[in-house]
């Protein structure tokens, strides 16, 4: 069966995978999570990722150009951040994304910053909302109104307060497949120094 691309296009974004140890180290917060909080999506391991930019539907000639844009980010060099915590966004008693939290550090704001700037120097939307570092866990709140969910979340982010320290090393462009169990898909990595 083919697989139906959101608007025609291909949909792509710029972030930061986790490392394989990582993945398997939040891919066990999931499996305690899951059981105590209702979410329609949980995210596969091999999907965790700090975002950097969604760009949307793009062509393949806009795609060229985006690329060649993120060749500079080899002057950058690598570093670190801290990332663990639990977090959410929306409705405090019915979230629609449950995450972990990334230590916003002045090197990765810097990060954010210039992949913004690319792509709005090629006509990419400038994005208004502040930089608010994550990587998503689950989302799309599926809870009735009845359950206390909000006295579980509590509970939950006060258990959940490890953090653990990431090497950024590259930042990578990724296609977006909603069809499938691995829904994103390394299109090309852009290494840092």
């Amino acid at each position: 069966m083919e697989e139906k691309i959101m608007g025609g296009s291909p949909h792509y974004f710029i972030a930061i995978l986790l490392p394989e140890e990582l993945q398997e180290y939040f891919s066990i917060w999931q499996s305690v999570l899951r059981e105590k909080l209702p979410y329609k999506q949980w995210y596969n391991k091999r999907d965790f990722h700090i975002t950097l930019k969604f760009l949307g539907a793009v062509d393949n000639d806009k795609l060229q150009e985006l690329d060649k844009k993120l060749q500079g980010i080899k002057m950058l060099n690598a570093f670190h951040v801290n990332v663990g915590s639990i977090g959410t966004f929306g409705n405090p008693k019915t979230p629609r994304v449950l995450w972990s939290g990334v230590e916003k550090t002045d090197t990765l704001s810097q990060l954010a910053q210039i992949v913004e700037e690319y792509a709005v120097q090629l006509g990419f939307s400038k994005e208004n909302r502040a930089y608010t570092p994550h990587i998503t866990l689950a989302k799309k709140w599926a809870g009735n109104q009845v359950t206390r969910y909000d006295e579980i979340l509590s509970e939950m982010k006060n258990k959940y307060t490890t953090k653990e320290k990431m090497l950024v090393h590259e930042v990578i462009l990724f296609q977006i497949h909603p069809n499938r169990e691995q829904k994103y898909e390394i299109i090309r990595r852009y290494p840092l120094r």
